[in-house]
């Protein structure tokens, strides 16, 4: 499996008044093409930090993050922002999306960035639609949409120019039971069947059943890395409407 994550000797400080706080101390760990892993742990234990940094949105203390053959550190913020462009997908809890824009909108909105013609744009947006089950609501707003909804709308915006990997922080921490296990169901399909790799940053039980890897941190290390053969939940993975 050809690598796409490598952290080695990452330390992470942040300045609180004359001091610092170390939220990741010597971390080193990999991830491979196509890989269904979490970052799991407590509050504090340096798993959103470690996502964010693997995403570019932050850059290491001390050690090295490479991501698709790139040194997080050494990059440009102009070259950094176009990995995230080009290459990286981001979900969150707090799903993000444009509130005055419909659905269509919020999910073509970062192929505007990309040279794609408005025929390609739609084709795209819409493909990537009818994967998470919502071309019913091309016209609707997000205030018009459950949070489930909302949450899948946030997936098609990662996935609809196509990334090698998704970061995802907390992506159920505002659904109930159900719309949680639908959204996870569909986010497995994916990777599955388009081999995206997906990253969580989680302590949501309910995610930690998909998983096909579970990374254990506690104060800001890694403290045990298992591969999981057939994660609980794993197996069902249409998309529910």
């Amino acid at each position: 499996m050809k690598t796409i994550v490598e952290v080695k000797n990452l330390v992470k400080k942040f300045h609180i008044g004359t001091g610092f706080f170390t939220a990741l101390n010597g971390v080193n760990i990999t991830f491979s093409e196509g890989e269904f892993a979490g970052l799991v742990g407590p509050s504090g234990s340096g798993k959103t930090t470690l996502l964010n940094i693997v995403g570019s949105l932050d850059v290491p203390s001390e050690g090295e993050v490479v991501v698709l053959g790139k040194s997080v550190g050494k990059l440009s913020p102009k070259e950094a922002a176009q990995l995230r462009k080009t290459e990286l997908g981001f979900i969150f809890q707090s799903y993000n999306l444009l509130p005055v824009y419909t659905v269509f909108e919020n999910v073509e909105f970062p192929l505007l960035l990309m040279n794609m013609t408005a025929d390609e744009r739609k084709q795209r947006v819409m493909e990537t639609l009818e994967w998470v089950g919502l071309t019913d609501k091309v016209k609707s707003r997000p205030s018009q949409l459950s949070g489930g909804e909302c949450q899948r709308v946030a997936i098609a915006r990662a996935m609809v120019k196509r990334p090698v990997l998704v970061l995802a922080d907390e992506p159920t921490a505002n659904l109930d039971s159900a719309n949680s296990h639908n959204i996870l169901q569909t986010m497995e399909k994916l990777n599955k069947e388009l081999r995206t790799s997906f990253i969580f940053a989680t302590h949501d039980e309910k995610v930690i059943g998909y998983l096909h890897r579970i990374i254990l941190m506690k104060d800001g290390k890694v403290v045990s890395d298992e591969n999981i053969a057939n994660p609980p939940f794993s197996g069902e993975t249409k998309v529910l409407k």
